[in-house]
């Protein structure tokens, strides 16, 4: 397939920078990822019992004239779940790129062969970002296991997304299906950030008991900015409120989590939350536009 393309994001009003894509991977019944999937769409109240497809996912969003960040997240090794092969996810979402901007997981336990593999995906496909869940992966941030990766990353002029704080991935299950949240602290990613300076980092959500943590790392490192996805606004922190009106309301960013929550719920609860008039636009689309390069 040739280089992606990117959406008009002049005709779009929003663009929402984390979505996952979940399917085909789905379609395996005996790894227990559909078990996984249920108890996902149960703890966050989604309307979705089972994950809409690529296809799915960009009607809706063409549908609220809103651009998405899509991305799987290979976590093979620890969840024993198969990953939605990344040049498998670019190949539906070529046919979607009017509203849809592919992101890609790699595992970095997959060493020397990752980074071949992310260059590849920036080299060939055009690929802009790449999505790590340390819990999910299992890894801290700032083990150097993973430089190899962020390195090809960096070189490549790529995005970083993280997973912080608290993930609904495995709660209520027992032993929390094995998932350790201390790997999602975010300051772990603080030490990624002073290595690798130039290196676009996301901070995804908020943090979750360590929400000044984040705030902290995104004031410090130019290079650091932070997405909202994950929560409804209506339950943001008064901290993270007054530093979106502030001093950060530069590096803030629109996210979902689609589909565990939709565009609808969350841009319905950010109106009715202070937000000062002249940050709303930087929330919802500006500051992802620049960051993005579009």
């Amino acid at each position: 397939m040739p280089k992606l393309k990117l959406p008009d994001i002049d005709k779009v009003v929003a663009i929402d920078i984390h979505t996952h894509a979940e399917e085909p991977c789905g379609t395996h019944p005996d790894d227990g990822y559909d078990d996984f999937q249920a108890q996902m769409a149960e703890y966050f109240k989604s309307p979705h019992k089972h994950p809409p497809t690529v296809p799915e996912t960009a009607a809706y969003y063409r549908s609220k004239n809103i651009a998405a960040v899509i991305f799987p997240v290979d976590a093979e090794r620890e969840t024993g779940f198969r990953r939605y092969k990344n040049e498998e996810m670019l190949e539906i979402a070529s046919d979607h790129l009017d509203v849809l901007i592919p992101f890609v997981s790699i595992d970095p336990h997959k060493g020397k062969l990752g980074a071949r593999e992310a260059r590849k995906l920036i080299e060939e496909y055009g690929v802009r970002g790449f999505k790590f869940h340390p819990t999910m992966q299992g890894f801290y941030a700032n083990d150097r296991m993973a430089y190899p990766l962020y390195e090809e990353i960096n070189n490549g002029g790529a995005i970083a997304l993280f997973h912080t704080g608290q993930t609904g991935v495995g709660s209520g299950m027992p032993g929390g299906m094995g998932m350790r949240l201390k790997y999602s602290n975010p300051m772990y990613m603080d030490d990624v950030a002073a290595d690798f300076p130039d290196l676009k980092i996301i901070l995804a959500h908020p943090s979750f008991p360590w929400q000044e943590e984040a705030l902290s790392v995104a004031t410090h490192k130019p290079n650091v900015y932070i997405d909202l996805s994950g929560w409804s606004p209506k339950y943001f922190p008064p901290i993270l409120v007054r530093y979106i009106n502030s001093i950060l309301q530069d590096k803030m960013l629109f996210g979902s989590d689609w589909p565990v929550i939709t565009p609808d719920r969350w841009l319905s609860d950010f109106a009715k939350i202070e937000i000062r008039d002249e940050i709303r636009p930087k929330v919802l689309k500006a500051n992802a536009r620049k960051l993005l390069g579009i």
